[in-house]
């Protein structure tokens, strides 16, 4: 499975922005264009359902929703994170959508959370009955929640799956500053993943 189309909403600088992407894309751009914001929405979705994460650590560790929300924000505040997810056998695809916004104590709510089923259904439409008599359920999204998630739970390994690297050839170099880093992003653990790898 693959995320074959990206649609973000009031994310970081981009206010809207739709993008079909192919088996590899190259993002280009000069700097502080919001290259590094546009695959955050990636590491925000693996975030999600990482273990110890969950959608408010995700969003907590940027800063909460008023760091991730863009500032030209006004009528529709809530930040949503829309993708489509393509699986190799099948014709259609996958797609989950979440809305995120903030209580009056500024901490982050789910606002909307819907998943799509290849063949059009919709399997999941929240805040439903249940979130609404118990307003703490939405701080969670059912994608983190293995007893809520059986039905998709493919799109939670997907986006578990999702690596991302930054090497800062310094770290590399310099590997001790980095010790007991595991899955370091900017490339503390670097060499030691690439020994540890299957050598095919």
């Amino acid at each position: 499975m693959r995320i074959s189309n990206v649609r973000l909403e009031n994310w970081r600088n981009f206010q809207e922005v739709d993008v079909p992407l192919a088996y590899r894309a190259f993002l280009i751009g000069p700097n502080a264009s919001g290259k590094s914001n546009f695959l955050d929405a990636f590491r925000f979705l693996r975030d999600i359902v990482t273990p110890g994460g969950g959608f408010e650590a995700s969003v907590n560790t940027r800063g909460g929703v008023s760091r991730i929300r863009n500032l030209a924000a006004r009528r529709q505040p809530d930040v949503v994170v829309d993708v489509k997810l393509q699986e190799q056998d099948q014709p259609g695809s996958w797609r989950y959508r979440l809305g995120v916004g903030q209580d009056p104590q500024r901490r982050p709510i789910l606002k909307q959370e819907q998943v799509w089923h290849y063949d059009g259904r919709l399997l999941l439409d929240r805040p439903d009955n249940d979130d609404k008599k118990d307003r703490e359920r939405l701080r969670q999204t059912h994608l983190e929640q293995t007893f809520a998630n059986q039905q998709f739970r493919e799109i939670a390994e997907c986006f578990a799956s999702i690596d991302y690297s930054h090497i800062v050839p310094q770290l590399i170099r310099d590997p001790d500053r980095y010790i007991s880093r595991t899955v370091d992003p900017f490339g503390g653990d670097f060499l030691e993943r690439i020994a540890s790898a299957n050598q095919k």
